[in-house]
């Protein structure tokens, strides 16, 4: 990864590769001047966080490499509530049991790219039901109530949003308390004095600083990194099959690298600011022509951040499965690339081509696969099919594989025995 020279200010950093969205502070390119403790917070939810949670995971990186102490926040209290920040409905409530076996999971994930150590800029892992849980409801009105205004409250996007769709909860207008309470508690016990996250965490950042300066006078500011679109209007972090998650069980390192490998051409400058840590005069030089050079640009892409992920083997492994899938030999031997068992039986009486479809993952449903092969988008092995009724038998296994293409990016193979 890259090596900055000590004097680099994080805001210009941050600001180069396209991370700023907005800041609570004109001087917060000042407050960088010297080390500082900023925290971003990460719900656990599920057992992985995907590709979107790359941003602040990335920001929480440049910030320790600035010469500054990032501390990690998982929300085991506030994800028992859920946060309605760019949500139209409540989140699935989850069990406590799950939201800790999560936090365990999610803090893995981030410790592959954050270090995690006793030094001056080595980061901290906390989990605010250390500080939440065991708080009475009385105590907590007591304690915070007096110093936020509902009224204000309810200006924010990440209420009005949900009041113009059916209404919010009482349970989730509370989880702006709840993460107001993280900052101010973070900046009493920790020298916290800068919250950073997502664009739609504004709300919840600037009730933080409210709280903190209303109950401590602290001096408290916010910085928030875009949220991440295609060029295209599409939603950043899904592919065909779904969520693209950090997690190697449920998406695989090959999947994971094709993913960024087949980003759209008007994406891939931003990307490289975003999720690489080459430099930018570098991203510049790679982006400034079309053609081949952004094509050899989506591949330094797809290398790096799968580095930076899963480690050099795993990258390593990937693009060379890459390169024989797709190159001339279309070699698709390798154990990066897709694939899974079928039983001969299975194919004895014959297995149609929809059902193969779907059951390679290339498809979500019968319709679907029936709607890729009629506009010619399935291959088996290297023969395009547009016959949807096509029933495949054992007499297309070649080599004891059976190879089913979706376009030309995505591919699964079936071992038969």
């Amino acid at each position: 990864m890259q090596t900055l020279p000590p004097a680099m200010n994080l805001y210009d950093l941050l600001a180069e590769r396209g991370f700023v969205a907005q800041s609570t502070d004109a001087a917060i390119r000042e407050r960088f001047a010297k080390p500082v403790t900023a925290y971003i917070g990460f719900d656990p939810t599920a057992d992985s966080l995907h590709v979107g949670s790359l941003v602040p995971i990335m920001g929480l990186y440049w910030l320790q490499q600035c010469g500054h102490r990032p501390l990690v926040l998982v929300g085991g209290a506030t994800a028992l509530v859920g946060d309605p920040s760019g949500k139209t409905e409540a989140r699935k409530m989850l069990s406590k049991e799950d939201v800790a076996r999560n936090a365990q999971a999610i803090a893995g994930q981030i410790g592959r790219i954050v270090r995690f150590d006793d030094s001056a800029t080595g980061a901290k892992l906390l989990n605010n039901a250390d500080w939440l849980a065991d708080l009475s409801w009385i105590e907590l009105l007591r304690e915070v109530g007096p110093c936020f205004s509902v009224n204000r409250m309810l200006t924010m996007d990440s209420v009005k949003g949900r009041m113009e769709n059916g209404g919010i909860t009482f349970l989730e207008f509370n989880y702006m308390v709840m993460q107001a309470y993280d900052f101010w508690h973070l900046g009493a016990t920790h020298g916290c004095t800068v919250q950073m996250g997502g664009q739609d965490q504004w709300g919840n950042i600037v009730m933080g600083i409210d709280l903190g300066r209303r109950k401590a006078d602290q001096d408290l500011a916010g910085l928030t990194f875009p949220l991440v679109t295609k060029a295209d209007g599409g939603k950043f972090g899904k592919s065909e099959k779904g969520n693209i998650w950090l997690s190697a069980e449920r998406t695989p390192v090959y999947d994971f690298f094709q993913f960024w490998r087949n980003v759209g051409d008007a994406d891939v400058k931003k990307f490289l600011g975003f999720f690489t840590t080459l430099p930018m005069s570098e991203v510049e030089a790679l982006t400034a022509g079309g053609g081949a050079a952004l094509n050899h640009a989506k591949e330094v892409l797809a290398y790096e951040v799968t580095r930076n992920l899963h480690g050099q083997a795993a990258a390593d492994s990937a693009r060379e499965s890459a390169q024989k899938a797709f190159g001339a030999a279309h070699d698709v031997t390798g154990d990066a690339i897709p694939h899974g068992p079928l039983a001969a039986a299975e194919l004895a009486p014959g297995l149609g081509l929809i059902a193969l479809v779907v059951k390679a993952g290339l498809a979500t449903s019968n319709g679907e696969a029936k709607r890729l092969i009629q506009g010619g988008g399935v291959s088996l092995h290297d023969e395009k099919i547009t016959d949807e009724k096509r029933v495949v038998t054992t007499d297309d296994v070649k080599d004891g594989r059976l190879v089913v293409r979706a376009g030309k990016k995505r591919m699964f193979r079936f071992d038969v025995a």
